[in-house]
């Protein structure tokens, strides 16, 4: 495993398995079935209903505690101090740990300042290693940068190679912030598995398009999270470690960057509307 150093000195897995869209009947077998893999980082989030299976997964897996890398996040609907203090310790206990890893705000709506302080108290109180943020633009990530007093370590946001964020990483490289994808094949959108460049710089090195597009973020020093509920293809993912892409290869794949969402952006009003109107 390879691992990127935080700005705080934590160290990650460059590497891990996200939970997004796991049924939370599924979660627990599905996290044993990753650690059993190899995965060490496991990410999971409030609004993904799962976190319970994973800290079932934490308990049964036999490893040390702090063998595992842990992130989870704090969703819109508890945002402000109080309600995220709350939530916290809610996310905790349904994690069957004393501490957490990675906290992360899920989405830049609410009352986010008042969310990051209350994970800034929990970082100081030995809760939490690392706080960061997930889906914040360069301008709010600026902005946030500048008017609080444990720097976020990470921001996680879409990132594949159709829309591999040059211009935000360049801001988060300012700030020091680590760049995390989430959505690293995109959802399968855009014919990803069948696209013709990855295939072909894959079959080189004897590798899939998926194993292609990770190892390219990988060598951008991305820290990625692919997620599968088969553990042959969990296996397949992991297994990115045995090459490196060279020069042109990289090249060719910087090509595929259309510099756009292939979900939605957070700068649309009826995607604004729809995630705060999710609290309601």
């Amino acid at each position: 495993m390879e691992y990127v150093t935080l700005n705080n000195g934590v160290k990650m897995p460059i590497l891990g398995y996200g939970v997004y869209q796991v049924d939370p009947a599924e979660c627990e077998r599905c996290v044993l079935d990753a650690i059993k893999t190899g995965y060490r980082s496991i990410d999971t989030a409030q609004a993904y209903y799962n976190e319970e299976g994973v800290g079932q997964a934490i308990s049964k897996c036999g490893l040390p505690r702090e063998e595992l890398f842990v992130t989870t996040k704090v969703w819109i609907s508890n945002a402000g101090y109080e309600k995220a203090k709350v939530s916290i310790e809610e996310s905790l206990r349904k994690l069957k740990t004393d501490y957490i890893d990675l906290l992360l705000i899920h989405q830049p709506f609410n009352d986010y300042y008042g969310t990051y302080r209350a994970m800034e108290e929990a970082y100081r109180e030995g809760k939490i290693r690392a706080i960061g943020v997930s889906n914040f633009y360069p301008d709010r990530l600026i902005d946030l940068c500048h008017f609080v007093e444990v720097a976020p370590a990470v921001n996680q946001v879409e990132t594949h190679v159709f829309n591999q964020q040059a211009g935000a990483r360049e801001t988060m490289e300012k700030y020091k912030v680590q760049h995390e994808s989430w959505g690293p094949f995109a959802e399968g959108r855009k014919d990803f598995f069948t696209n013709q460049t990855l295939n072909e710089i894959g079959a080189k090195y004897g590798k899939t398009a998926a194993q292609t597009a990770l190892r390219y973020m990988i060598q951008k020093n991305i820290v990625v999270i692919p997620k599968s509920v088969h553990i042959e293809r969990m296996a397949q993912n992991f297994d990115v470690f045995d090459f490196a892409l060279d020069h042109f290869d990289m090249q060719r794949i910087a090509a595929l960057d259309e510099r756009e969402s292939a979900f939605f952006s957070h700068y649309d009003p009826e995607t604004v509307e729809f995630l705060t109107g999710l609290v309601k």
